[in-house]
């Protein structure tokens, strides 16, 4: 009989949490995905073959968080996405003014929720396995007395993000503590960029088949019109043609819920996947004035393509009658999502 010598072999995926910042591995893929639970749970890298597809033009995580105020890497929002029309919002037909003393919430159009900045985000699990690397993270809001005093709906939240086959999976599940019923109106905000072309030269696919109509405060006024009406291909949509911050929904699904979203430029593509509970969608660009004569994508040169829960100021619009698709977790239940970023050609 022929022994042969046993032959190590190393493991795909790795996760190591050190220095307050979670950094999931995929060698084959080479793909490496950092997380600060600390900075709002943010994602603030997600390096492909060396190269960053998250724009986040910071030296560091303190920097970031003394500067961004969340406005870079993959940012949650929540208890509320984007935009409220008023300092208050609407749920169960009652109206819950904001207490503008505290602070947490600021200016005539509150946006972006209280969370983006908080450290109170609590890391559970960090591992990996021979399928996936993942960290999990916790955020007990009925915790925090001034949270609650704008949101009385006492929920935790528990985010995990997996990297799995160079794909970035991002599940967020809240549970409703309270004894009402809770709107869902959360959403994410990731910043993409290219690196293979200059932001004039990059193109956005947008499956979605509706866009709401927009006021001046980019809020939308209740009216909507398809999609063609404004970009006669959605799915090549050259961003150097128009000013891009459009809420969209009725998104193109597949047989299993998922629509997407990308980002694409000379060779690299950025796809987004969003799950059948993120219902609608932001699509932001970064303004031409931005770019370098010449040169590549550099700070200032982004596209969001951004999975919410519901449409910019979803409450208030639902409480009117002008938005029909508001989610709402039962007192005990639980609400659960996920979507997916993928980059090629990097």
């Amino acid at each position: 009989m022929t022994l042969f010598p046993l032959v190590a072999i190393e493991p795909r995926y790795g996760a190591r949490y050190a220095d307050h910042v979670v950094r999931l591995d995929d060698d084959v893929s080479r793909t490496t995905v950092a997380i600060a639970p600390g900075a709002g749970n943010v994602a603030f890298e997600m390096r492909v073959n060396g190269r960053d597809l998250l724009w986040f033009p910071f030296e560091s995580i303190d920097e970031f968080k003394a500067l961004a105020h969340g406005r870079a890497g993959v940012p949650f929002l929540a208890p509320w996405a984007n935009r409220l029309d008023e300092q208050a919002f609407y749920a169960n037909g009652r109206r819950f003014a904001f207490d503008m003393e505290i602070g947490n919430v600021r200016g005539d159009i509150p946006i972006h929720g209280l969370l983006m900045e908080t450290d109170r985000w609590q890391v559970v699990d960090a591992n990996a396995d021979e399928s996936s690397a993942w960290v999990t993270s916790r955020l007990e809001f009925f915790r925090e007395p001034l949270w609650i005093k704008q949101f009385p709906f006492a929920h935790a939240i528990d985010m995990t993000h997996r990297l799995r086959e160079g794909m970035l999976e991002i599940t967020t599940r809240i549970e409703n503590l309270s004894a009402d019923p809770m709107p869902v109106a959360i959403g994410f905000h990731p910043y993409f960029q290219l690196t293979d072309s200059e932001r004039n030269d990059w193109r956005v696919s947008i499956g979605a088949r509706r866009r709401w109509c927009l006021g001046p405060t980019k809020m939308p006024t209740g009216e909507t019109e398809a999609i063609e009406r404004v970009f006669p291909d959605p799915r090549a949509v050259a961003i150097r043609d128009y000013t891009l911050d459009d809420v969209f929904d009725d998104l193109i699904r597949d047989g299993e819920g998922t629509a997407v979203m990308s980002v694409s430029g000379s060779t690299q593509r950025i796809d987004v996947d969003f799950g059948p509970n993120y219902s609608s969608a932001v699509v932001y660009a970064s303004e031409p004035a931005a770019l370098r004569a010449g040169g590549m994508a550099r700070p200032g040169d982004f596209v969001c393509l951004e999975p919410m829960a519901g449409i910019t100021n979803s409450m208030n619009l639902a409480h009117r009658g002008l938005y029909r698709d508001l989610q709402y977790i039962p007192p005990g239940g639980r609400w659960e999502e996920r979507f997916r970023i993928r980059g090629s050609g990097f």
